[in-house]
């Protein structure tokens, strides 16, 4: 059905705009040859008029009117226009005159032609001289203007188109004849029946249609065998190989066994070029396909594998919670959503001894595998260097010259890391780079707790950390997070900041660690919207209820 309707639509195209063609030329024609029959009869008219006008002189027909004689004279003009009548196509040729140019009704013949047969049967009775015109001889119109020509003293050929009961639908051509001493005297007119003119158009527009038909035939079937050669069938069998190429693309191939058929189009032409694009595209097609196929079975593992790093991060994390279900002597809640599959950002804690807990949290710098390996890296080697006694300062100490052993990608963690007796409620930090942590009092408000960084871990060799105390009491609470909280961002690129998580901390002040870092990933949900998330969210809530 394409195939046929393409072709279809081109040579219907080709039809209508043959017609069309035609129809305008044949119009075009036929009003010039119309024009050109019309001047034809005209001057045909002229000269029998002419010829006339030198019997009516040479006879002094002006003369015999006058007169009112007919002599062998007035029988010699009669037999001239006889002999114009027999031997030519016109319906009728006389001589007319006004008795009285004011009166249109008193028109009078001076003479007139007629065949033989006219007068054998009678039609017309012969000549003479004052016969009356009836009055359906001439309409009202053609005696003005015979009238009007006199008066006027026209020199030229006149005509008037006239419809008639009685002589049906003539043009009559006439002009004034003048006596020796130029004066009007009467008409000399001829009346030539429009069935001869008509008959000529009919016959002209009869050939013309002819001719239009054969040559549009002819023009069609070859416009349409070259079309179909050079144009449709090429489209076609491109169209066709692509079909199929894209069948098999929805019947979902396998890349290996994708074909499309050669269309056969090796013209240099645009079809010709459409054709190798077009072959060239599926090939292209094809091999894209082959390797996004081994991209995605690429990528599919690949996703296996971080899904499984997810996991061994996630377990590398303490998320039991009640973390310690023996210790009523304080609460603990921590939490890590990754911006990607694995992320850089880690949480720890754990008892040294008995009586004292470590508190961690850290960034690795940069996201994804890289940060995670290093996150696994930095978390182990503080758990087991922590697990073996010291102060902060001598913790991050030990563990920035082991990070900084080796590190050829440049990688940095901002830690922060507290010792606190959970006797006392007093407490020990050291702050590498990290952001600063909140603290709050029973009764009070949560409030950042500032003081200067020491440089992040793995930064430099030989550093020495600064350490803060602290001191808890019963009620108190700690909250510490990465940077991905502050620096959280909405559709407008703004970001949520310190201001906003104190905000959100203090809606609830009192509440369990739990209850606290849901509050504040809310409200980070709320804020950010529909907005990516750029950096790990990682939190972690401690509050000291003091000896029980």
């Amino acid at each position: 059905m394409k195939k046929i309707g393409l072709k279809v639509r081109v040579i219907s195209l080709c039809i209508i705009f043959t017609i069309l063609l035609a129809g305008s030329l044949g119009y075009l024609g036929f009003r010039l040859y119309k024009n050109g029959l019309n001047e034809k009869y005209c001057r045909y008219a002229d000269a029998l008029i002419g010829m006339t006008d030198y019997q009516l002189a040479k006879y002094d027909m002006p003369k015999m009117i006058r007169d009112q004689s007919m002599g062998p004279d007035y029988y010699a003009v009669g037999d001239t226009l006889n002999d114009m009548k027999e031997k030519t196509n016109v319906a009728y040729i006389f001589v007319i005159y006004f008795d009285d140019l004011d009166d249109l009704y008193s028109i009078h013949y001076a003479t007139y032609g007629s065949t033989a047969e006219q007068l054998a049967t009678d039609v017309n009775e012969p000549a003479f001289m004052g016969k009356p015109a009836g009055e359906g001889d001439f309409d009202e119109g053609m005696r003005i203007a015979y009238r009007d020509a006199i008066r006027n003293k026209e020199q030229g050929l006149c005509s008037y188109d006239n419809n008639t009961d009685k002589y049906g639908h003539i043009i009559t051509y006439f002009r004034v004849f003048y006596d020796k001493q130029d004066n009007p005297v009467g008409i000399i007119s001829i009346d030539i029946d429009v069935k001869e003119i008509q008959a000529a158009l009919h016959q002209y527009l009869m050939w013309v249609f002819i001719i239009a038909f054969v040559l549009m035939m002819v023009f069609v079937s070859a416009f349409a065998g070259a079309v179909s050669r050079f144009m449709t069938d090429p489209v076609i069998r491109i169209a066709e190989s692509t079909t199929g190429f894209v069948k098999q693309l929805e019947e979902a191939a396998a890349p290996e066994e994708l074909t499309f058929a050669d269309p056969k189009v090796h013209s240099y032409d645009e079809l010709g070029m459409l054709s190798r694009n077009v072959t060239k595209m599926s090939e292209t097609v094809k091999d894209y396909m082959q390797n996004l196929q081994s991209v995605t079975a690429e990528k599919e593992r690949i996703g296996a594998e971080l899904n499984v790093a997810t996991q061994i991060q996630a377990d590398m994390l303490p998320r039991i919670f009640p973390a310690f279900p023996d210790r009523e002597e304080f609460d603990i809640y921590a939490t890590m959503t990754p911006a990607k599959e694995v992320g850089g950002d880690f949480y720890d804690f754990f008892l040294m001894d008995e009586h004292h807990i470590v508190l961690v949290m850290a960034d690795v710098s940069g996201k994804g595998v890289p940060a995670a390996l290093f996150m696994v890296i930095a978390k182990t080697l503080i758990k087991n260097r922590a697990q073996m006694g010291g102060t902060p300062s001598e913790i991050l100490a030990d563990v920035n010259e082991q990070l900084c052993d080796g590190n050829d990608m440049s990688l940095f963690v901002t830690a922060w890391l507290a010792v606190i007796d959970l006797r006392t409620g007093k407490g020990l930090a050291a702050n590498a780079g990290h952001e600063h942590p909140a603290l709050y009092h029973a009764g009070g408000k949560w409030e950042l707790v500032v003081y200067r960084h020491s440089i992040a871990l793995a930064a430099m060799e030989g550093v020495r950390f600064r350490e803060h105390t602290f001191e808890l009491q019963p009620g108190d609470s700690l909250f510490v997070y990465t940077d991905g909280v502050p620096e959280a961002t909405d559709t407008h690129n703004m970001l949520y900041g310190t201001d906003r998580m104190l905000d959100a901390l203090n809606r609830e002040p009192g509440a369990s660690p739990d209850r606290l870092l849901r509050n504040v990933k809310a409200d980070i949900d709320l804020f950010i919207g529909g907005a990516p998330q750029f950096d790990d969210i990682t939190m972690l809530g401690f509050t000291w209820q003091g000896k029980r």
